[in-house]
């Protein structure tokens, strides 16, 4: 539990874990967010892609050759985790991501970076999985390109909620897809290590809190 405790330390210091009331892309009403683009420093972004990096090398099947970031947030985690996969690891990796709207002009086309082709091996890389929209709006995507075999998706935090059935979203898109989902901790990670530990003078997640969190899990977790 220490390395994922350290990440967890890492992300509440960098305020992008937050507590309070909020509404998801899903349209949930959650107590927490995970929110990346508040990382804001080259030293953030360093440590981060280091993180994803070593969830990668350890956990991914070495057939991945290209990392794909959806547009917007998913674009400087996937170049964060591929300049940090070529530092420590050595692996020479191809990087791929999207615009929101097509470009009319110039080189045209909704894609930049590496363009798949047919037989790439492609993981994802996410900041967070709630419903799993952006991922299949991901998938339809890279489907009209090329050929490619999507076999993994790896996020900084699973928030361990339903999908469109009575399972969770990891486990709809395995189902759907064939996708194994990485998460460098969960949502159940963070409430163990944070109750009533003090971080730079303050208790992350209180009884309240942690009261709100489990409320939202029984509502929207798996039961």
């Amino acid at each position: 539990m220490r390395m994922k405790g350290d990440f967890i330390e890492f992300l509440f210091k960098s305020n992008v874990l937050i507590f309070g009331d909020f509404v998801a892309k899903s349209g949930r009403e959650t107590p927490y967010m995970i929110n990346t683009g508040n990382f804001r420093t080259s030293k953030q972004l360093a440590i981060l892609g280091e993180y994803y990096a070593d969830c990668i090398e350890n956990q991914v099947d070495k057939s991945v050759n290209v990392l794909f970031g959806p547009a917007y947030k998913g674009i400087p985690l996937a170049v964060a985790a591929s300049t940090a996969l070529y530092n420590k690891y050595k692996r020479d990796i191809s990087v791929t991501f999207n615009r929101k709207e097509k470009k009319d002009h110039g080189e045209g086309g909704q894609i930049i970076g590496h363009m798949p082709q047919s037989n790439d091996c492609i993981a994802i890389i996410e900041d967070v999985i709630t419903a799993g929209t952006a991922v299949r709006e991901s998938l339809e995507l890279l489907g009209t390109i090329a050929e490619v075999k999507i076999t993994d998706l790896i996020v900084s935090v699973d928030r361990l909620e339903r999908g469109r059935k009575n399972k969770t979203t990891i486990e709809e898109l395995n189902d759907d897809y064939g996708i194994q989902t990485t998460a460098i901790v969960t949502i159940e990670d963070i409430l163990f290590y944070l109750h009533n530990r003090e971080i730079d003078g303050k208790i992350a997640i209180d009884g309240p809190m942690k009261n709100k969190i489990e409320d939202y899990l029984s509502l929207y977790g798996v039961n």
